[in-house]
């Protein structure tokens, strides 16, 4: 079994065959998804496909780029989506300067309500980050020193990581999980294994983002979650493990932050 640690399954990309993704993913082995909202909208329709499959997750939150444009109250929003039962964590939130930084002040903003609720329901996060590592990880880093769990070891994941080891051991020493997808694999990611082969085993996961980031085999076009199965395999080769011991890992590890009976 393996789970999709972060999918999109809402996006118009699977307007026209997201059952059928869905049982192409179980049929390939992978029997849980997470679906990461974006938005309001897009946190309700992730709790929507929670509830009309099994083995569907969600997890509800503002991305950045809608960061300036949330409407008053929204914090309240998310706060009853989060109390539904499939929902298992505040996200994705975080921040992203890649295009502009003009919302840089509005997506902190942001951040920090979103990191107040997560600490309120006492549920983990998933963080994005875009050309903003150092002001995001400063950022978590003084949430955590001010908001303990005592009963958790794990706070969220940093998802799509890409980073280099001192930057993944920051995280993971405030307690997030690393996630990694099909980049693993790409030309451009040489510099990554050797990243990945020098973590904790306890600290990793493995996700699509579909409908982005397809594994190499698959560039050019959609990414879905049945494709995690070839990224569970590369990252098998990179740290000399068979699959079954990747998807174990992996599986136990999302069990373990979600606090998921699976």
């Amino acid at each position: 079994m393996l789970i999709d640690c972060h999918a999109h399954l809402y996006l118009k990309e699977f307007n026209n065959d997201q059952h059928q993704v869905i049982q192409s993913a179980k049929n390939a082995g992978v029997s849980y998804i997470l679906n990461a909202g974006i938005d309001i909208a897009s946190s309700a329709k992730s709790i929507e496909i929670s509830d009309n499959y099994s083995g569907m997750f969600a997890s509800v939150g503002i991305h950045p780029h809608s960061a300036h444009k949330v409407a008053p109250g929204f914090i309240e929003e998310l706060h009853v989506l989060a109390s539904t039962p499939k929902v298992v964590a505040i996200g994705e939130i975080g921040l992203d300067y890649h295009w502009t930084t003009k919302h840089r002040p509005e997506q902190l903003k942001i951040l920090n309500q979103q990191l107040e609720l997560a600490q309120q329901l006492q549920l983990p996060v998933i963080i994005h980050c875009r050309n903003a590592e150092e002001e995001a990880v400063k950022t978590l880093e003084s949430w955590v020193s001010s908001n303990p769990l005592p009963n958790h070891k794990w706070r969220g994941i940093r998802h799509c990581f890409s980073g280099d080891y001192d930057t993944a051991m920051r995280y993971i020493d405030m307690g997030f999980m690393l996630s990694f997808g099909g980049y693993i694999g790409y030309p451009s990611s040489r510099k990554l294994p050797q990243v990945i082969c020098s973590l904790p085993h306890e600290a990793l996961l493995i996700e699509t983002d579909c409908p982005y980031m397809p594994p190499q085999k698959y560039r050019g076009k959609r990414n879905e979650p049945a494709y995690l199965v070839h990224t569970a395999s590369t990252l098998a080769e990179i740290m000399g493990k068979t699959y079954e011991e990747i998807a174990g890992i992996t599986i136990a590890n999302a069990a373990e932050l979600f606090n998921l009976d699976l």
